[in-house]
């Protein structure tokens, strides 16, 4: 009976498979490269007429990482018209994404060679220490320069900021380094991320220097910042940005009045807090706020109504904007957001050696969420702000 029983040797099966499958890919993109080539001259090889534009020149070749491994393109040469590929650019931005993806593997702590398996395992070819060394150095300077590119847009009106908090070692102990992060929405409505920096406390040097920083690179027309409470950033920004406006998280703010709310009252106190947000103008807000302090200390929640009125008008500025941006600009949650995206990819790191290796991850991470829908995305209709179209109140 076991003499009918066909055995397979797997990994040969594999293996055969793996080099049948890179073949064809290595046929089909070489096949690509001659249509293009076609194309491009309005003629097949060695065709003659008038409608050509080039001529034939040979080929070079050049390696293509692919997860089958390396295959070998044979890139046409012509004369008289440059030869541009739509795969080549691909394989551009591949490599972008591949360099990418090391970095982050590096910071993550992952050893050289588990790095070097990784990459074998996903593209069919393993990246050597060196290669690893190098782009560590240049995804340093890559995130200088993006750090520090002058800002391209005309104006800024609506600006968010936020200092996220990481851990970082130092002789020998552990500490918490911030990373301040700023980001705006610009006279289109769309959102931009416009600076990141280490400012080891959320004080007011470090607050201030970021924000100089920011208006040197050129950040203006700011009208609006939107942030939790930290007096040191309120100061800084009254000083760097004296036309601007403050608007204090309310989340934030609501949470700060829940810490002194027992357990028991928390749903009425909360009806009681949105009932002041939901007023038709910061009037009637404010009036609002009288009544429902009344109420907590009929309630016996003194503290509570002590930090309400102390506090919530530095939560309505919003509403002197147009209606349209008020559930956008009353909280700071369009940065949370990164915030928390970036929580997620630094918590598995636990404590990074130093805070330019915590600054460089999270920028790397503010470059790649930049890269997607967020930032290709409106944000907002800024003629409510405005007036007019954004273009005219530039002109």
């Amino acid at each position: 009976m076991s003499d009918n029983i066909i055995q397979f040797n797997e990994q040969v099966i594999k293996t055969e498979l793996k080099d049948l499958v890179k073949q064809s890919v290595e046929e089909t993109l070489n096949s690509l490269l001659d249509q293009e080539a076609e194309e491009l001259t309005k003629a097949s090889k060695y065709e003659r007429t008038e409608r050509r534009k080039g001529y034939r020149s040979g080929h070079y070749m050049r390696n293509l990482q692919t997860t089958s491994g390396d295959v070998t393109l044979k890139v046409p040469k012509l004369k008289g018209i440059p030869f541009e590929t739509a795969i080549i650019e691909r394989y551009r931005r591949r490599e972008s994404s591949v360099e990418e993806a090391l970095i982050e593997m590096y910071l993550a702590g992952v050893s050289v060679r588990r790095v070097e398996d990784i990459t074998e395992a996903l593209w069919g070819s393993k990246v050597s220490p060196g290669t690893i060394s190098n782009l560590n150095k240049k995804a340093y300077e890559h995130i200088e320069a993006w750090r520090n590119r002058p800002l391209p847009s005309e104006q800024y009106p609506y600006v968010f900021i936020d200092g996220i908090y990481l851990k970082r070692s130092w002789g020998g102990e552990f500490e918490n380094v911030a990373i301040l992060v700023a980001i705006a929405v610009n006279q289109d409505g769309y959102r931009e991320v416009i600076g990141a920096a280490e400012g080891m406390k959320e004080d007011k040097e470090g607050w201030r220097s970021f924000l100089v920083s920011l208006r040197n690179r050129g950040l203006k027309g700011v009208q609006l910042v939107v942030g939790d409470k930290c007096q040191a950033m309120c100061d800084s920004v009254t000083e760097v940005f004296p036309q601007a406006k403050y608007q204090r998280c309310s989340v934030h703010f609501f949470r700060n009045i829940f810490s002194v709310v027992p357990r028991k009252h928390g749903k009425e106190v909360g009806r009681m807090l949105k009932a002041i947000h939901a007023q038709e103008d910061k009037a009637a807000a404010l009036e609002k706020s009288e009544l429902v302090a009344e109420k907590l200390r009929s309630m016996k929640l003194n503290k509570a109504a002590d930090k309400l009125l102390n506090g919530v008008a530095e939560t309505l500025t919003y509403m002197d904007f147009p209606e349209e941006h008020w559930k956008k600009i009353r909280t700071n949650n369009a940065i949370e957001r990164l915030n928390r995206e970036i929580r997620r990819r630094t918590r598995v790191i636990g404590t990074f050696p130093d805070g330019e290796s915590a600054l460089m991850l999270v920028c790397a991470r503010l470059r790649h969420v930049v890269s997607t829908q967020w930032g290709s995305k409106k944000y907002m209709d800024m003629k409510h702000l405005y007036g007019c179209d954004a273009e005219s109140v530039l002109d």
